[in-house]
């Protein structure tokens, strides 16, 4: 069985930057394990980039979050450095402009386990177990409630209530 972990939005403006979170930041290091142990596995790692422009706060997006955040190049649109020794391995990494990443299902079809890990869970990690789910409906998808952090603790519970009711398995 092939398997591959999606690695959602790590990127610095959503661990400790513009829109960081102390969960995010205490979250990294189980994330680093994570990954060390899944690259030892031979598991595939997927990144997702969310990456915006300057014209952001021109954005749909932007107008209901007027909060500048991983505009491209910048140094909070780089995924954290700790997790750069994965990146480079990666099988591959996408940039995305909006919360689900679109060419993520094409990066995912050889895979028969699909496990999302990442930021924020409440927002794209929700957004791109859906889709993946939608695309591969008997699949094995899974979310690391562990390896993942909201904007809130409450909205990140709900999210995983959400995707657990979406056959989503959250393992806690």
């Amino acid at each position: 069985m092939r398997k591959a972990i999606v690695v959602i939005d790590m990127q610095n403006d959503f661990v400790d930057g513009a829109l960081g979170t102390q969960e995010a930041q205490a979250m990294l290091p189980r994330m680093v394990e994570k990954l060390a142990a899944a690259r030892a596995e031979g598991t595939a790692l997927v990144f997702t980039m969310d990456t915006h422009g300057a014209d952001y706060l021109a954005t749909q997006e932007g107008k209901k979050l007027p909060v500048e955040h991983c505009i491209r190049g910048t140094a909070g649109w780089q995924i954290a450095d700790a997790l750069q020794p994965f990146v480079r391995e990666a099988a591959a990494v996408i940039e995305k402009p909006t919360f689900g990443a679109t060419a993520l299902p094409a990066a995912l079809a050889d895979y028969d386990e699909i496990e999302l890990v990442g930021l924020c869970t409440d927002i794209c990690v929700i957004s791109n177990a859906l889709l993946a789910k939608a695309f591969y409906p008997e699949k094995h998808i899974t979310v690391d409630a562990a390896c993942c952090a909201g904007v809130t603790p409450e909205s990140h519970a709900n999210a995983l209530a959400a995707m657990r009711m979406c056959q989503v398995e959250v393992r806690e």
